[in-house]
């Protein structure tokens, strides 16, 4: 039978392993989906592990690494990787990203800012995913937020953090290479430390309000490298702890 499932992604756990756990209490709870840590079967296991801190490594070692499920069911994904992945590697399931989830959830209790304006910032690895990108925006409006447009947005984005001025891992063009090899063309050159900084502070001097918001983990770490008071969506979702459960 088809049905939801949701990947956690490793390298989201590993960056945000609190705010991961959060969402995977949601997603269980709230709409009792089978949970998968991994895009890829058997990829590099025991590092992930590894990579979890100690707080949290016996919890995320009882999640199921991977499982393979029936065509016409549909990914939940976090992960801009995960989402290429399975959208090259199993056109058979269908994607959905976790604002969309979110955003279908008619109990769902968002907190209030008040007005406050905050930039959205979309990512390139998920540039053209118009329906992600729409239930974004939605999600920072129902919290009451004004968003603010950046001048390259939408499918016009060139940003991903300062991942795109480092080499990419081998396995991203060897599983998606239409994301990550065709249409990454002049991309993922190697970048010096100092460059890389200078570049995301060049990016972030464009943002004019006092917080911006993405929902790239990579995005999220490059604006913070530019000095911008950067949040993942989640946090702001999640923040006040009133949709996790008890």
């Amino acid at each position: 039978m088809a049905q939801k499932f949701y990947v956690a992604s490793c390298m989201f756990t590993e960056l945000e392993p609190a705010l991961s756990r959060m969402v995977q209490a949601y997603v269980r709870e709230r709409f009792n989906l089978p949970i998968i840590r991994c895009c890829v079967a058997n990829y590099r296991v025991a590092d992930c592990d590894n990579r979890v801190p100690d707080w949290y490594r016996d919890e995320w070692r009882a999640i199921k690494h991977y499982e393979k499920f029936p065509a016409g069911s549909t990914l939940v994904s976090i992960c801009h990787n995960c989402s290429a992945i399975y959208e090259e590697q199993h056109p058979e399931i269908q994607r959905e990203s976790i604002w969309e989830l979110i955003l279908s959830d008619e109990d769902f209790k968002y907190p209030n800012h008040g007005g406050e304006a905050i930039t959205i910032q979309d990512c390139w690895r998920a540039k053209e995913n118009s329906a992600e990108q729409a239930a974004v925006r939605e999600l920072l409006r129902r919290m009451n937020f004004e968003v603010v447009e950046l001048p390259e947005n939408h499918e016009q984005t060139k940003f991903c953090g300062y991942t795109l001025y480092q080499p990419q891992p081998a396995r991203n063009p060897a599983l998606a290479p239409k994301r990550f090899r065709d249409g990454a063309q002049g991309l993922f050159q190697p970048h010096t430390d100092e460059q890389k900084r200078q570049l995301m502070r060049e990016h972030c001097a464009q943002i004019t309000t006092e917080k911006v918001a993405a929902y790239c983990h990579y995005c999220l770490r490059g604006l913070k490298l530019g000095n911008a008071k950067a949040f993942h969506l989640a946090e702001l979702l999640f923040q006040t702890g009133k949709n996790i459960p008890a």
